[in-house]
């Protein structure tokens, strides 16, 4: 290991319970070795002046597609066309700068924005593309369109479509061909790109989904391989059912994460107990009984990693947790609770299951920008539920007030890597039933991300913690100890906060 120089941090302001009015820090061996006034601070290699910037625990995203996002940085961003028609003209135009025996990959189109909501066909993108074989992922990843020279690898399979929207088995069929069609350099560089814009926005560390259907063992060891080399720590989560073993052997702390145990409501196959409100798509896709994942966690706690699940629809939520039930009643309630497993997405989950979560010390992962891009009455969400079934969705102000552990993340690319937009999404969401406060949201962003990979003395500003902090400018001001984020009684929002310095275990990973 590395010997790092001790760095006396002053002239700050420090987010810390164990001293708030501390203007001073001191950073030794990778530790925060004390806090207080500059006056009275111990002797250290260096003194870094932070000119009155605010330091925070980091940020840690909980669930992120690292090859993705990297790919959607440096590729076709599709989040922003409102028809087909503009998502072809973006297609032809970035396909042209593309070598003609590749993949063309493209992100993040959403049909519920468009007025009309019929998206091109397969031969429609194979002409834009000029014959290049063409994956465009829609906003939530679970579905995909393709041109015609792609969609031959999904034939036959379920959740295949000819007109080229593709969904489950079909889309994870031609997803593996594109993401396949990567070379390793590429893959490599394009996890750089996502954990070098970590870095930059305050986020220490991340938690890499991956699993059949979603990315590969390759995937997940070369991001693996980065984490940590100057760069957010990576910590890995395999998403195959009795996939505790492999898990434990690609170096993962879980088998969980993207373990499907349904779809998404965007592309209607999230597990629901009513049918959805748009058309006649009945109630989704189960992929889990309760019996598979009470298996699934035991083996989880055999061999010692967590055990999770991708868990949307009200129908599929319920399932999970019939199976913790009878996990716990083969090894009882306190060692089930002891194993720290977790859940990602939850979204349609209702009070009692929001108790049996807390019963079984499950830790819900969760996205409140999900809330914020599709919730509400008159958005995605509305269109597939029904306002009322919509309004209800996410609650996850509910969850921590009733004591469900919390971890917040993007699920980058499915959103922006904004960490600051998660806080405001979950302290300012679409029904202020579910609102928590900002230092609540905060902390979910921060420790709720490392207790959920089981990782302690992080998370916080505290003698002994480990010295893994954000530097801060805060052009709106600074409230109750963190930047200003909601608006203000006139309405107005304060600019956001601008990262100037990410330190993991004392070493910088970014500097602006």
């Amino acid at each position: 290991m590395t010997h790092l120089p001790s760095v006396l941090y002053t002239n700050g302001r420090f987010y810390s319970a164990a001293d708030p009015r501390a203007t001073a820090m001191l950073v030794r061996d990778g530790n925060i070795a004390w806090l207080g006034d500059p006056g009275d601070a111990p002797s250290a290699d260096r003194t870094v002046d932070l000119d009155q910037a605010l330091v925070t625990p980091a940020f840690v995203d909980a669930h992120v597609h690292s090859t993705d996002s990297g790919l959607a940085f440096d590729g076709l961003d599709l989040s922003d066309v409102r028809s087909a028609g503009e998502l072809l003209d973006r297609v032809a135009a970035f396909a042209a700068t593309r070598p003609a025996d590749g993949v063309v990959h493209g992100h993040g189109w959403d049909e519920s924005t468009w007025a009309e909501q019929t998206p091109p066909s397969a031969a429609e993108i194979e002409r834009a593309a000029g014959g290049r074989r063409t994956y465009l992922s829609q906003a939530s990843v679970h579905s995909a369109l393709v041109s015609a020279s792609l969609l031959g690898a999904a034939e036959g399979v379920a959740g295949f479509d000819a007109s080229g929207w593709v969904r489950e088995q079909a889309h994870h069929a031609v997803r593996a061909v594109a993401l396949d069609a990567l070379t390793p350099a590429q893959r490599t560089a394009a996890q750089r790109t996502f954990l070098s814009r970590a870095a930059s926005m305050g986020i220490a560390a991340v938690h890499e989904c991956a699993g059949p259907g979603t990315s590969s063992e390759e995937d997940l060891r070369s991001v693996l391989a980065l984490g940590g080399q100057g760069l957010p720590r990576v910590y890995g989560y395999w998403g195959e059912l009795g996939g505790a073993e492999r898990a434990r052997d690609l170096g993962a702390v879980g088998a969980a994460g993207d373990l499907y145990a349904d779809g998404a409501l965007g592309s209607r196959t999230a597990a629901v107990r009513h049918a959805y409100h748009d058309g006649d798509h009945g109630l989704g896709e189960a992929f889990v009984t309760a019996e598979q994942a009470a298996e699934h966690l035991l083996e989880c706690m055999r061999v010692g990693v967590q055990g999770g699940f991708h868990a949307i629809g009200d129908a599929a939520i319920e399932t999970i947790l019939d199976g913790f039930a009878l996990a716990a009643k083969q090894v009882g309630v306190d060692e089930v609770r002891a194993a720290g497993h977790r859940v990602e997405h939850v979204e349609l989950i209702d009070k009692p299951m929001i108790a049996r979560m807390v019963e079984f010390g499950v830790t819900a992962s969760v996205q409140p920008v999900f809330d914020a891009l599709w919730g509400g009455n008159n958005r995605m969400y509305a269109q597939r539920l029904g306002v009322e079934r919509a309004l209800a969705s996410n609650p996850i102000g509910a969850m921590h007030a009733t004591g469900v552990p919390l971890a917040f993340g993007s699920d980058s690319p499915v959103t922006a890597l904004d960490p600051w937009a998660v806080v405001v999404a979950a302290a300012a969401p679409r029904n202020p039933v579910y609102r928590m406060t900002v230092r609540a949201a905060f902390a979910a962003s921060s420790r709720g991300g490392w207790r959920a990979a089981g990782v302690d003395r992080a998370g916080v500003l505290v003698p002994g913690a480990q010295a893994t902090f954000a530097v801060w400018e805060t052009p709106g001001g600074v409230r109750d100890g963190l930047p200003a984020l909601l608006a203000d009684i006139d309405g107005v929002v304060p600019a956001r906060p601008v990262c100037r310095r990410t330190v993991v275990a004392g070493e910088t990973i970014f500097e602006a």
